[in-house]
């Protein structure tokens, strides 16, 4: 059944397109309504929401999260970075290793069609979704697109998979924000191309620029910088596309728009390793020291980003220092240190510490780090094994991701919501939306 067909009525099956603004704080939407016009009328047609990120609000952890509705103890993706099991090596987790099931392919196991595109850890592009085009880590438009004539289209029409965020770094951000609304105008482009063009059931795609933007802006936009009014019209222009889509949708098709986290002013970095380092937890084989496989025997903790800390643990690491016996004493005394840490200005760093029973659970648990903190706002994470002279430092960025203030904006009045919403609610809403039934267990509940 093509196209035509759909639009006159040849099938009765609901449809959902999902457009993904990464990292897109609702508080912003909400206190700018004449930057937002069309977003603020999607919520008025629905319901307009903020709700919580996962633990950690990273987007690594949360688009496998958000689009399989469950934790990443499931999912088996816990951040930019993760760990091989009984070795210090790491890896950069990709679509490859997500371990469940993603929401387009329930529907396509519902016989029924799906478009993907650009959502961040789907790497290498799926054969069994009739058409997809990967996101974040994806090395190439060729690569990452299926099937080729696919590929082929889009680098016809110059499609950028992300974002140059070097760009970002250079204290004249004018080459970056040229290049971030070149990628938002691409990206748009061939979002529109593929929605009134494709006999799709599920629409299903991430702008991905916004993240990118208020890594390098967002402080501009709090207080007033130099980059305020640039921070300001990139967002006009992701609300005219966003309207624009919406209005080109057909009727029978419900619009989901949300993001993974939520987004505000970074006023320090925290350097965590160095922080274990300093406080004796940590230290390494040799001065020179670049990665995980550098820390030494004696080490009893050390950390991944996004503030995941690990006890090197007896019988689980490689050079485990700290025997099973031991190990809730040593993960308390830790995390109590973690709870107290201050920064600079006085303001504790964690807004909490979230041990990995708290946090995660599922078939993947095994490989969850023993703690994780929730920062406070204004405290980003890192975890470099490199060495940092101090640990509370500045960096190109003046934006960081926040746990709270993430977006939910659908245009359909069914959709009930509450305080408890987060990110593991989409999926389910989605395919209950579509009318698809299952039996899968999800960590949330569908809003309908």
């Amino acid at each position: 059944m093509g196209l035509f067909d759909r639009l006159t009525g040849g099938s009765d099956d609901p449809r959902v397109a999902f457009l993904g603004i990464d990292g897109v704080p609702y508080s912003l939407i909400d206190e700018n309504p004449d930057v937002f016009p069309n977003l603020t009328r999607i919520a008025s047609q629905g319901t307009g929401t903020p709700i919580d990120s996962i633990v950690p609000p990273e987007s690594s952890a949360c688009w496998p999260a958000l689009t399989t509705g469950v934790n990443p103890g499931e999912t088996g993706v816990f951040g930019f970075q993760d760990r091989e099991p009984g070795s210090y090596d790491a890896y950069v987790p990709m679509g490859s290793h997500v371990e469940a099931t993603r929401v387009w392919d329930r529907v396509t196991d519902a016989g029924r069609k799906a478009t993907v595109m650009n959502v961040p850890v789907t790497f290498p592009p799926q054969r069994d979704v009739q058409r997809m085009v990967s996101g974040f880590l994806s090395p190439s438009v060729d690569k990452a697109a299926h099937p080729q004539s696919l590929a082929d289209t889009l680098n016809e029409g110059n499609y950028r998979i992300d974002t140059d965020a070097k760009l970002g770094h250079k204290d004249d951000k004018s080459g970056f924000v040229e290049n971030a609304e070149q990628t938002l105008k691409r990206r748009y482009e061939a979002f529109k191309r593929y929605i009134e063009q494709d006999d799709w059931d599920l629409f299903f795609g991430v702008f991905m620029t916004t993240d990118r933007v208020n890594h390098f802006l967002f402080k501009d936009y709090a207080e007033d910088g130099t980059y305020s009014e640039e921070f300001i019209e990139f967002y006009r222009t992701v609300d005219e596309y966003i309207g624009d889509l919406h209005d080109s949708l057909p009727e029978d098709v419900t619009l989901v728009v949300a993001s993974d986290h939520g987004f505000t002013s970074l006023d320090y970095e925290v350097h965590c390793n160095t922080w274990l380092e300093e406080n004796g937890w940590l230290t390494y084989q040799s001065e020179d020291h670049d990665s995980l496989g550098d820390i030494a025997a004696e080490s009893k903790a050390y950390s991944l980003i996004p503030g995941r800390f690990f006890i090197n643990l007896e019988g689980r690491d490689p050079r485990g220092s700290v025997p099973q016996d031991e190990y809730e004493e040593v993960r308390a005394e830790l995390k109590a240190e973690l709870e107290a840490l201050e920064g600079p200005n006085g303001k504790k760093v964690a807004d909490r510490v979230v041990t990995k029973e708290e946090g995660f659970h599922g078939a993947q648990d095994h490989l969850a780090p023993d703690l994780v903190i929730i920062p406070n706002h204004g405290f980003d994470l890192k975890s470099g094994f490199k060495g940092h002279d101090d640990v509370f430092g500045v960096g190109p960025r003046n934006g960081m991701h926040s746990f709270d203030n993430a977006t939910l904006l659908i245009d359909d009045p069914e959709v009930s919501v509450s305080d408890d919403i987060d990110l593991y609610n989409i999926t389910p809403t989605i395919l209950d939306l579509m009318e698809i039934d299952t039996d899968a267990t999800f960590e949330g509940r569908s809003l309908i």
